[in-house]
């Protein structure tokens, strides 16, 4: 055999398995299935996905970032985790599970993985519109302000989305905000 042909043959094998990876991972990329890219401290996994769907229910992506887009997911993992007390600790988990068992039924799918925003949506809804017929649900609107609340708090959204001003500049008592901010409220 010749000796070029057999350095161009292992050279061409050599390319064939550094880049096998790289279309693989470009291959499972394209998926939309609903995956925990973090690992959360305080929820399972399947209620990790519950959670992304619930804040997203809450603040769906628009002209801004959606809630989960801003990692609001993670910040109220950590959040329930180290701050919460554990009485509401658990009224957190009951309501997660109990939205993931509705969207469930409700959906008619199997797993929860295939479960989107669009099917937890209608029993947020119901639960904010009539907070004492379901007592499971009953931490739906503490999860509700609390997904606000830490979406205004995120870095990027308060700076990006926001109007936001480091440094204030004069003081304008009488203007709409149309014509201070362009419509944007301002940043905390």
């Amino acid at each position: 055999m010749d000796r070029r042909k057999a350095l161009l043959k292992m050279g061409m094998s050599m390319g064939y398995v550094v880049a096998a990876p790289t279309f693989l991972t470009i291959l499972q990329s394209c998926k939309e299935e609903k995956v925990v890219s973090w690992v959360p401290t305080f929820f399972s996994e399947k209620q990790a996905v519950v959670l992304i769907n619930v804040v997203d229910a809450i603040l769906p992506k628009t002209d801004t970032p959606s809630a989960s887009e801003a990692n609001v997911h993670v910040f109220l993992d950590q959040f329930v985790n180290e701050v919460m007390e554990t009485k509401q600790q658990k009224q957190f988990k009951t309501t997660i599970d109990k939205l993931a068992e509705i969207a469930l039924k409700s959906s008619g799918k199997n797993e929860i993985n295939e479960v989107t925003p669009e099917d937890v949506t209608p029993t947020l809804k119901a639960a904010l519109e009539s907070p004492n017929e379901n007592k499971e649900l009953a931490f739906v609107k503490n999860i509700r302000d609390l997904t606000i609340w830490a979406y205004k708090c995120n870095e990027y959204i308060g700076e990006e989305v926001l109007a936001y001003l480091p440094v204030p500049g004069q003081y304008v008592p009488c203007d709409t905000i149309e014509n201070l901010t362009n419509g944007k409220a301002w940043s905390i």
